[in-house]
């Protein structure tokens, strides 16, 4: 009996953790270093794509912002400017915060993995291509006074004058608004009770407002590019 325990505290387990220091960090450091280095020697030989000095006298025509703000600059084509400008960029500040928190899911921790996260994955990829696909049409397809050009059109001020414009009743963009998170709320408890029962109600509550949100900004893309609707709900105070 003796000898069992002595064998049991003799088994050595083994250890394959390494410290941060100094493992790690001179690896993030010499690639920073390589980084810089090839950024200086790329700098310069090609210029900064930097357009003509400007001039107070003549506005620009299409005056647009750097590329990585030319997302933002397309949505005010959608949606009005204090939800284009404010609410969305907010919304998903927000939602990167709390995405450790809502996908507490360790798989795909340290490896790469598509079958254990299912949801996950595609959800995070459509939004990431939905985004940059704005950045493009703002930075590449769009002329002047903001009007759309495909890549193999050249850019004038002579094109034809745009379909007006409609707006949804009150009543009916209401309507369509809580119809619209009112099924997306209710159709993944009937068809997938599984991962309503994985998150519970308070994640699930945050994570499919996030998501039906960004569904919801494409839908209104959609909607103002095929069918002429330029806001849902219109009030004398807010539109949306």
């Amino acid at each position: 009996m003796e000898n069992s325990w002595q064998n049991k505290e003799s088994v050595e387990f083994e250890d394959d953790t390494v410290f941060t220091w100094p493992t790690l960090v001179v690896k993030e450091f010499l690639a920073a270093i390589f980084v810089m280095v090839g950024l200086l020697f790329y700098s310069f030989f090609v210029n900064a794509p930097l357009g003509e000095l400007a001039d107070p006298s003549q506005a620009e025509n299409p005056a647009k912002a750097p590329w990585y703000f030319a997302g933002l600059q397309e949505q005010l084509v959608y949606f009005d400017p204090w939800f284009a400008g404010v609410v969305l960029p907010s919304i998903i500040v927000v939602g990167l915060i709390l995405l450790p928190y809502l996908d507490n899911n360790p798989k795909g921790n340290g490896y790469i993995t598509f079958k254990e996260r299912k949801f996950a994955i595609p959800v995070f990829v459509s939004g990431y291509v939905f985004w940059y696909l704005l950045v493009y049409v703002g930075t590449v397809l769009r002329g002047p006074f903001w009007t759309f050009f495909w890549p193999w059109q050249e850019w004038t001020h002579d094109f034809p004058t745009p379909s007006p414009l409609i707006n949804l009743s009150l009543p009916v963009g209401i309507a369509v608004l809580i119809g619209f998170y009112a099924a997306g709320f209710a159709i993944p408890l009937l068809l997938f009770k599984n991962f309503f029962r994985s998150l519970g109600v308070i994640r699930y509550a945050l994570t499919m407002g996030l998501l039906l949100t960004m569904i919801g900004t494409a839908g209104k893309v959609f909607l103002r590019l095929v069918f002429d609707i330029k806001y849902i709900i219109v009030t004398p105070w807010i539109n949306l």
